[in-house]
């Protein structure tokens, strides 16, 4: 039976979560400290002359996607995924230039060459690995959550209504192929809402709108921690699989991102910024592209 909530509750659990998802009222989490990394020359004569032309690492990325990209309570991009971007572009010699942009976009924008790379939570996947390498950086899944004393089950979800960010694969290959199974079994499918931002999303099941939310497990984590006990995880993480930063397939862009990524793994860089953002599993020990070990990357 769904949890009951005067208006008051919702209300105020509302403004809440999209404070603390979209952090229209903070910064970077307790303890946090800025990213300072010297360059290294190997590393930095590796860059493709395109990319090193301008001296920038150019990167686009779509807030709130909540803690990998948002806003600080003065318009600042900051996330997980800023920091160790802004870290790997020191580690080649580049300035960090993210550039804010619609999720669906930025992928296009880097095959057509007016990106160098895209940060946004992206998981490499077989499909997107046919135009796109991916230096990848974190495993992570997809993980349900609810109000406290709904009883959803995200293993059989005929009938609900799901929450998810459009385009990511919570949407694509979580709950569509599930509504679609549903329909082909005889039973109710799942009632999609696409919502452009995973702080709306996530507000979807906070208020009731919703009896789930669907996203990746670090991002649903990061909404449940800031819910104030209105929403709860539900259900075990399931599909594991990489996120990474998107380049070009077969772009010199790939080896020198992966051996910069080697460089703070070995350094304890890693390991730290993401640490400081509470993320403490699902962490690489060595350099990927495509989850192919990169021997000799740094």
């Amino acid at each position: 039976m769904r949890k009951s909530y005067s208006v008051a509750a919702v209300v105020g659990s509302a403004l809440l979560l999209t404070s603390c998802v979209t952090n229209a009222e903070g910064g970077n989490p307790e303890g946090w400290e800025p990213v300072e990394v010297e360059a290294v020359p190997e590393i930095a004569a590796m860059v493709p002359e395109s990319v090193a032309a301008d001296g920038k690492l150019s990167v686009g990325t779509n807030p709130p996607f909540a803690p990998f990209e948002f806003k600080d309570s003065t318009g600042n991009l900051i996330g997980v995924e800023l920091d160790l971007g802004r870290a790997l572009a020191q580690v080649m010699g580049l300035e960090f230039d993210p550039q804010e942009m619609d999720f669906s976009m930025i992928l296009p924008a880097v095959q057509a060459g007016s990106l160098d790379a895209g940060m946004s939570g992206f998981t490499d996947t077989e499909e997107r690995r046919e135009s796109y390498d991916f230096v990848d950086f974190l495993y992570a899944g997809i993980q349900w959550a609810q109000q406290p004393g709904n009883d959803v089950d995200p293993a059989n979800p005929c009938g609900l209504t799901v929450a998810v960010q459009r385009t990511t694969v919570s949407e694509t290959d979580d709950v569509r192929p599930k509504s679609d199974a549903c329909a082909a079994a005889g039973e109710d499918p799942i009632t999609v809402l696409s919502f452009d931002t995973s702080d709306n999303a996530a507000l979807a099941a906070l208020t009731g709108r919703a009896d789930a939310f669907s996203a990746d497990s670090p991002v649903t984590a990061w909404a449940v921690e800031r819910s104030d006990g209105d929403l709860e995880l539900v259900g075990e993480m399931f599909d594991a699989a990489p996120y990474g930063i998107a380049v070009n397939k077969n772009s010199e862009l790939g080896p020198a991102l992966a051996a910069a990524m080697q460089h703070l793994i070995d350094t304890g860089e890693y390991a730290r910024i993401l640490n400081q953002w509470n993320i403490d599993s699902g962490l690489i020990d060595e350099a990927l592209i495509n989850e192919q070990p990169q021997q000799g990357a740094a």
